[in-house]
């Protein structure tokens, strides 16, 4: 199981993460100041860091020294948002810079990017009567393989990264697509209904009026 630590000193803001990494299918551990992060990263190897820059005692900027020879990739969490605090941020060896507020289908689309960039993905994903092998992209249902399109599985797996979070019609389009949301919502509603079909799935990933799907895992 992927490993992250979260260094976050605004307890809500890290429980939250922990939250929904943790219904990702992450292991998470909190710290909440820059010390405490060092002295966990001394006696366990994390496979991604979400640090904040100010915190109490050593800030994320000076924790970034001790966490740069460990070869731990960053995602650097923060209200600081000028391009001069990014670009120190990725200078320092960070791979990535996300600014406060955020959505937490963002960090989890972050998240899974800069885990993809050092092939630290899991192979094989496991959800309700469900398995994904993620290399092959073949996903079987009760030990049955499941023909999916390419954007039937890949609205899956988006699904499945976000499960139990409310997404809004937009954003499944954004991450699915690639592409800037119209306002029809057709192409989504037909792939979700098509999805629901083929898996089952059809009190799994059930409509949010006005905003629109969830699924529930």
């Amino acid at each position: 199981m992927i490993k992250i630590l979260i260094v976050e000193d605004e307890l809500k803001i890290s429980k939250l993460i922990e939250l929904n990494l943790t219904q990702a299918g992450y292991s998470c551990t909190c710290a909440y100041d820059g010390e405490t992060a060092a002295d966990i990263l001394e006696n366990t190897r994390f496979d991604l860091i979400l640090l904040d820059v100010m915190l109490p005692g050593v800030n994320g900027y000076e924790l970034m020294d001790f966490i740069r020879p460990l070869g731990i990739p960053v995602i650097f969490l923060t209200a600081m948002a000028s391009v001069e605090n990014r670009v120190h941020g990725l200078r320092l060896g960070a791979d990535d810079y996300l600014t406060k507020p955020f959505e937490i289908v963002e960090l989890l689309a972050r998240v899974e990017s800069v885990l993809r960039r050092y092939n630290k993905n899991t192979a094989e994903i496991e959800a309700a009567d469900l398995k994904i092998d993620t290399l092959s992209r073949v996903v079987s249902k009760n030990g049955a393989p499941v023909s999916l399109t390419v954007k039937e599985y890949e609205l899956l797996l988006f699904f499945i990264r976000n499960k139990n979070i409310a997404l809004f019609r937009d954003q499944i389009y954004s991450n699915v697509w690639g592409d800037d949301y119209m306002g029809d919502s057709r192409t989504v509603d037909l792939h979700v209904q098509r999805l629901r079909k083929k898996l089952g799935w059809e009190e799994k990933i059930t409509s949010v009026y006005k905003v629109g799907y969830r699924l529930n895992l």
